[in-house]
């Protein structure tokens, strides 16, 4: 597949280059909004705190936000790019694996059964908890039989299951009332009124699943020349899978748990980045944990002005973009 950048001096230069524009936007999104700040009341939110509501504003709200949003949308499309490379499907996206269905479902349980009594810091937990549960459901699914894992079985049961879920998720809603009132605002995702402390608690397994996602591009560059080729070379392909999977888990997981489940993220910026770097993971896994970024915190200030001063949940905004570009992608004739 021929890309925008042929040489690893170009890949370099434009991936440094995106790291300076995720700063930007981060600085961006700090200082613009409903409230406007400048650079000075930044620093002096933290170099000289006195307890005002417009530095209350920066350090509780407005930066949580902007880190929250980085890793969200760097972590969406690492594991957009990973589930594509595992089941050779370019349209494929972490919620195959029943990973939005699972934590929805979780959630809608627990609110059921406890109510108010459960707290946004135990519903990331829960969320979390129930991404892994159904998506080592469709794991086990899809891997049974004699010829192992395979693209077509993950879908099926990756399909399935999400149903499964869905349905048993609808149907606690329509018995009790209080869910769906709680539910609503987690569902259309949104990185707004989170904490630092949220942050923290999804930074360790992020930062493990961004490492790792950066060490086995090699592995994925073998594992999508197909099965046998991969084994012809002496790859482990099932050990290979398993690890791909865990991090989608991780990087997918995390993000739903903390944001609800924001759509396209992981199909719009892996297929931007190969079109850029080509189908090397080497690079196309960085460009994604930089660009995701980019995207999700770009999304995330547009919203803010769209309906002033009201916001748009930034699930909805990066739905506006992807939605078109989702119809483009499965309309060409080949993918490359």
């Amino acid at each position: 597949m021929l890309s925008l950048l042929n040489t690893p001096l170009k890949k370099t230069i434009v991936l440094i280059v995106g790291i300076l524009l995720l700063a930007l936007s981060m600085l961006a999104s700090v200082l613009f909004g409903l409230n406007q700040f400048s650079l000075a009341m930044l620093t002096d939110a933290y170099q000289h705190f006195q307890g005002t509501n417009e530095q209350l504003i920066i350090r509780d709200t407005r930066v949580p936000r902007a880190l929250i949003g980085a890793i969200v949308g760097g972590s969406l499309a690492i594991s957009g790019a990973l589930m594509q490379a595992l089941t050779k499907n370019p349209l494929a996206s972490p919620s195959l694996f029943g990973i939005n269905a699972g934590a929805v479902l979780f959630i809608a349980i627990a609110i059921s059964l406890f109510g108010a009594q459960v707290s946004f810091v135990q519903l990331i937990w829960i969320a979390f908890l129930g991404a892994a549960v159904t998506s080592a459901i469709v794991y086990i699914m899809g891997s049974a039989g004699g010829d192992g894992m395979n693209p077509l079985k993950i879908t099926i049961s990756g399909a399935a299951v999400a149903a499964f879920a869905s349905s048993v998720t609808s149907g606690i809603m329509l018995v009790d009332g209080k869910s769906l009132e709680q539910l609503l605002y987690w569902l259309v995702g949104s990185v707004q009124g989170r904490s630092i402390d949220h942050f923290l608690m999804i930074l360790p397994y992020a930062a493990i699943g961004w490492i790792v996602s950066m060490f086995i591009g090699g592995s994925v560059n073998i594992l999508a020349m197909g099965d046998e080729v991969a084994t012809g070379l002496g790859q482990r392909i099932g050990w290979i899978k398993a690890v791909i999977a865990i991090l989608i888990v991780i990087l997918a997981g995390s993000a739903v748990a903390i944001a609800g489940p924001i759509s396209f993220v992981c199909i719009i910026i892996p297929h931007t980045v190969r079109y850029v770097v080509g189908n090397n993971y080497k690079w196309i896994l960085p460009y994604c944990a930089v660009y995701g970024g980019i995207l999700l915190i770009l999304a995330d200030i547009v919203s803010r002005f769209v309906l002033m001063p009201k916001e748009v949940p930034v699930g909805v905004a990066t739905a506006l973009i992807g939605v078109p570009f989702f119809i483009f992608i499965a309309r060409r004739r080949k993918y490359e």
